[in-house]
């Protein structure tokens, strides 16, 4: 079997998405060990990403330049405004379009073209190029943006043609996935799809990547380490999470000695949590890390994983640093929203929390804690969700369809 992948994001290290296709890259291979598999990589600059780590048989990276033409830049003031539909995007696809055309697709039994970041080129592209009819799509976060749970924007008419694009890719495409459920049930819904609408979650397999580097990581000065590596953006509560955690400093009097809340953040909030927790010694706020000292630092050094959803209200994607912490096989502390895809795939109850509730966040922190403090149980939160058995019968499941 001859598969051809095709990605905008491979990258090791700053992003959530190029762990997930790199890992998916990686389960790929293992599904169909035998099978040939190819990789088209398009991307805005060149990156240092050890592409001689995936395990394929041939890997062509393209620097797709968005530079836009000052001429388009000026006709487009009028052009959007009058017809809601951006020159600018236009072009940027047209640009990852022209790659795509020139693959000869007829060699492939299947082809898969995943999504990254905010603008899904690589998906919007493929818009009337005979690839689709083959393709296989991947979701990784809803399109267009404004209907992403958490972005506080309301859709405007450039949104709504937006939206007309991809419901034609998504109609011509051989098949459409995403990465969670609800977001495959919410997506089918928006796009008026048709037919059945796929789930493929991100994975993780550390095998294609480097974990070498350890010179930033931080380690631990207590017991019991809770960390939360990511960004804060859509709704994700750190601050109740450390709400929760001071209390607990205040009630239990030995936690000041033996925990410790470890925060690598970036994004909206992160002065405010400064701000109101920077004088707790418990409570370190630092600045994240690359991929390496990252993944070293919470498999070594963190007894707690936090993961923040989106909120506060509703979660509709997998969070890409999931599959992750599953592999961990530690304690997690998840706060989320009463509805959400993480609520549905935890099967550990001390692992989940309402995110709104600081007393229901205090009470699962306590346990984890105090479980940490005189135990060495494994803890498996997502079963055998992530499991490779699993990926593969999903993956199945597409490749009959």
């Amino acid at each position: 079997m001859r598969l051809l992948v095709i990605t905008q994001d491979l990258r090791v290290s700053g992003t959530s998405a190029g762990l997930g296709r790199r890992s998916f890259i990686a389960k790929l291979r293992k599904a169909y060990p035998d099978s040939i598999i190819d990789v088209h990589y398009l991307i805005h600059r060149d990156t240092e990403d050890r592409l001689d780590l995936l395990p394929v048989n041939s890997i062509k990276k393209h620097i797709v330049s968005t530079k836009i033409p000052k001429h388009i830049v000026f006709l487009n003031r009028f052009y959007w405004r009058l017809l809601h539909v951006s020159l600018n995007e236009r072009f940027q696809q047209k640009q990852f379009a022209k790659i795509i055309s020139k693959i000869d697709i007829y060699i492939y039994d299947h082809i898969f073209i995943s999504s990254a970041g905010t603008r899904h080129e690589t998906i919007l592209a493929t818009h009337h190029l005979p690839i689709l009819k083959k393709a296989n799509i991947i979701f990784h976060d809803p399109y267009p943006l404004a209907w992403y749970e958490g972005y506080n924007k309301e859709p405007s008419n450039l949104d709504l043609f937006r939206l007309k694009q991809v419901i034609e890719v998504a109609k011509q495409a051989r098949t459409c996935s995403s990465t969670a459920q609800y977001m495959s049930h919410d997506l089918k819904c928006l796009y008026a799809y048709k037919k059945k609408f796929f789930t493929l979650p991100h994975q993780f397999d550390s095998s294609v990547f480097d974990a070498s580097d350890t010179s930033r990581v931080l380690k631990k000065s207590k017991k019991v380490s809770i960390s939360y590596h990511g960004a804060l953006m859509f709704g994700r509560n750190a601050y109740n999470l450390l709400l929760a955690y001071q209390e607990l400093l205040k009630e239990e009097r030995t936690y000041n000695e033996l925990t410790e809340v470890v925060l690598r953040v970036k994004g909206d909030g992160v002065e405010k949590l400064k701000q109101h927790f920077g004088t707790i010694k418990n409570i370190k706020i630092l600045d994240p890390l690359n991929f390496s000292n990252s993944y070293n630092e919470q498999m070594n050094e963190s007894e707690i994983l936090v993961i923040l959803e989106n909120g506060p209200d509703y979660c509709n994607i997998l969070v890409g640093k999931a599959p992750f912490i599953a592999s961990c096989n530690k304690p997690v502390l998840c706060l989320s929203p009463r509805k959400s895809e993480l609520r549905d795939l935890i099967v550990d109850e001390r692992c989940i929390a309402n995110m709104n509730d600081v007393n229901d966040i205090k009470e699962k922190l306590k346990n984890l804690i105090d479980n940490r403090l005189v135990s060495n149980e494994e803890f498996k939160p997502f079963g055998d969700y992530f499991s490779e058995e699993k990926f593969k019968q999903k993956l199945n499941q597409i490749i009959d369809a």
